[in-house]
């Protein structure tokens, strides 16, 4: 596997450490960096607040002896996998912390808009449309996927309908992903 990493700046920052991370993703290369790619997607769905759409960079450059579509696909596949089973582990903790009182009293007095804003719509998302309604939740590209899943996990109980749904909702934010971005290329 070849990986560039950007070097963690040096006063520890978290910048830094998210753009080692997002150069490992970028430059991944062959079975390891597949491997790379379904670890990273497993933490994005429960603990790093990064873009799930990087995955697709390094598809021109896997080294897989596959064309282009077939590393795409294959990468679509494990992020997929790697978020279902991330988001399970979320799913857990939210079963959790359903049942703490301070944990949910320490969410909702967050200073950030972004959470409760998110919670309210994902609510409102799983109450009309249930697990259908969380995957669409998660196919919106740009948006943060561990607010959603951890929004849904207080709200859902069943770990293999919540691991279907979040499945789905990843494979289908890569393809919103990747039609875009065939679109816009189109037009130029």
């Amino acid at each position: 596997m070849s990986v560039e990493l950007v070097p963690v700046l040096a006063s520890g920052t978290l910048e830094g450490l998210y753009a080692t991370i997002e150069g490992a993703i970028r430059t991944a290369t062959g079975p390891v960096g597949l491997l790379l790619i379904g670890v990273y997607s497993f933490l994005i769905a429960f603990v790093l607040p990064l873009p799930s759409e990087i995955v697709l960079a390094p598809a021109s450059h896997m080294n897989l002896g596959l064309p282009t579509e077939a590393n795409v696909a294959l990468i679509v596949l494990v992020s997929g996998l790697g978020k279902a089973a991330g988001s399970v582990f979320a799913f857990h903790i939210g079963q959790e912390a359903k049942q703490s009182g301070p944990v949910i009293r320490f969410v909702r007095r967050s200073r950030f808009d972004i959470v409760s804003w998110s919670e309210k719509k994902t609510v409102e998302l799983a109450q009309k449309y249930g697990y259908v309604g969380m995957a669409l939740a998660l196919s919106v590209p740009g948006f943060p996927d561990t607010i959603s899943i951890y929004a849904f996990s207080v709200l859902e109980t069943d770990y293999y309908r919540f691991a279907a749904a979040t499945f789905a909702g990843s494979v289908g934010r890569l393809v919103v992903t990747i039609a875009g971005f065939a679109s816009v290329t189109a037009l130029l």
